[in-house]
């Protein structure tokens, strides 16, 4: 068994460093240009629903650099830099940044999948309400009930706008699948939880991605955590590196 101490050949190999630096300067572009109303900078780089009339195909790239708050920032880059500076130093820059990057695209795509569906049901409700039913007051309430969420006591047209035009944005997805990675390749390696309380890593992700899969499928009320995303990354990212390491059975530590 060994202990996982970040670190290796580099403590910051190049890749993680400019992936820092890249996520660090956007998110100060995001500050900057936060209250600018000649440019929107979240609508037009982070991710949106298909449906959203902010939607671009560039977006699948640019919400992996944006961030909603220190916080998050903080987080997903102190990740980054705790598994994927072991990844980098195994793979070198050239693959890792290319998983990177596939997790990041495989994450937005199921994100996007199940926005597809969940707010194609929606507006496929809203289209039904109609005002001369007898029932349209109760059809309405149940409609604010089950989709109004985060957003409040407003009509079902504000709601559903505020859902589809509803931002996604993070490095989570790519993230996670650099997690998976460092759970499959290091399986019996010690992760500390919160720096003192020792876990092995496959058990570590195993309960990160069932409790993604829990959320993600209850998707409770006020829930803004793309559960999905999450899973995305780390599916993408398990099968390529199941694919990566498929001529090498022994490479586990």
């Amino acid at each position: 068994m060994t202990e996982f101490r970040p670190g290796g050949f580099q403590m910051i190999p190049p890749v993680i460093k400019n992936l820092i630096i890249a996520n660090v300067l956007v998110f100060f572009a995001q500050n900057v240009f936060e209250h600018n109303p000649y440019f929107d900078f979240d609508n037009l780089f982070a991710l949106h629903d298909i449906h959203s009339e902010y939607f671009r195909p560039h977006q699948l790239i640019t919400h992996l650099f944006m961030h909603g708050g220190i916080g998050h920032i903080f987080f997903n880059m102190f990740a980054l830099w705790m598994f994927g500076s072991i990844l980098e130093n195994v793979w070198g820059g050239k693959r890792f940044l290319t998983y990177y990057i596939l997790c990041g695209l495989g994450s937005a795509v199921l994100h996007l999948a199940v926005l597809y569906y969940t707010n194609g049901h929606m507006l496929h409700a809203l289209q039904a309400l109609n005002p001369a039913s007898p029932d349209f007051q109760q059809d309405e309430i149940n409609f604010i009930t089950k989709y109004g969420g985060s957003y409040g006591s407003i009509s079902p047209v504000d709601i559903a706008a505020a859902r589809v035009n509803e931002a996604t944005l993070g490095a989570s997805g790519a993230v996670f699948g650099c997690l998976a990675a460092f759970g499959y390749l290091f399986p019996n390696s010690l992760i500390y939880l919160y720096f003192f309380f020792p876990i092995k890593a496959k058990w570590f992700v195993l309960f990160y991605a069932a409790m993604e899969l829990y959320l993600g499928v209850q998707n409770s009320a006020g829930d803004n955590v793309a559960h999905w995303a999450h899973l995305g990354g780390a599916l993408v990212g398990i099968l390529l590196v199941i694919y990566w390491n498929r001529t090498n059975r022994r490479n586990f530590y």
